[in-house]
């Protein structure tokens, strides 16, 4: 087989010309340009809105939301805490002034004294107040979280602040004012007058255990 040689003199000059095959064409890269103003601003708008929407969503059925002060949280101590509550308890974290645009007008307003910081929100949809709260108080003291505290919150249209928590964690259960009510029943009419003093939760809650009482003896 022969082969051929081409060879050049050092007096011939040898010119490149850009090749029009399509796969040896580069362009040097181009960054991309970030979208318009007006594009970034109704991105920005429309996060807002969906952020407000959430609230008011988890608004519905809610008996008390809580501000918690997450500063300096990591992503995974998040993950844990969202992990260690109950079902019926959400945790969000959301902005200040965009929380408050949800709230403005209902009774959650009153948690106005909150709006500073940085906040996590939770949401209990459960009238078993101190289980709803417990976990986060069992998170804080394992992580020794003591900086981030409760910033507040609000039960039945009442601000609660950091100090006056311990009226909501020492909240009788459900089961123990339906035992206070039997008993009460059972009992003197003392005692009776005595539960009718109660809070009107506690109130509310002892007349529909009674009632559910006498239901189920209605179908024995």
């Amino acid at each position: 087989m022969e082969v051929s040689l081409l060879s050049l003199s050092s007096s011939q000059n040898l010119t490149l010309k850009p090749s029009t095959n399509p796969l040896f064409h580069f362009h040097p890269s181009k960054r991309s340009k970030p979208p318009p103003t007006h594009i970034r601003a109704a991105i920005s708008r429309t996060k807002k809105e969906e952020t407000v929407d959430t609230v008011k969503t988890h608004l519905e059925n809610c008996h008390l939301i809580a501000a918690i002060k997450y500063k300096g949280f990591t992503v995974k101590q998040f993950q844990d805490l969202r992990r260690s509550l109950p079902e019926n308890t959400k945790l969000i974290v959301a902005k200040n002034t965009l929380v408050y645009k949800a709230i403005e007008g209902t009774q959650w307003e009153a948690l106005k004294p909150c709006m500073a910081g940085m906040n996590a929100w939770l949401f209990v949809h459960t009238e078993e107040i101190p289980a709803a709260i417990k976990p986060y108080r069992n998170f804080q003291k394992e992580k020794k979280l003591e900086e981030n505290d409760f910033a507040g919150a609000v039960f039945e249209g009442k601000f609660y602040a950091p100090g006056d928590f311990k009226a909501l964690e020492s909240m009788p259960t459900r089961a123990e004012i339906y035992a206070k009510l039997l008993g009460a029943l059972q009992g003197p009419a003392i005692g009776l007058v005595g539960t009718l003093q109660a809070p009107a939760r506690d109130l509310l809650m002892v007349l529909k255990a009674y009632a559910k009482k006498l239901e189920d003896e209605s179908r024995q």
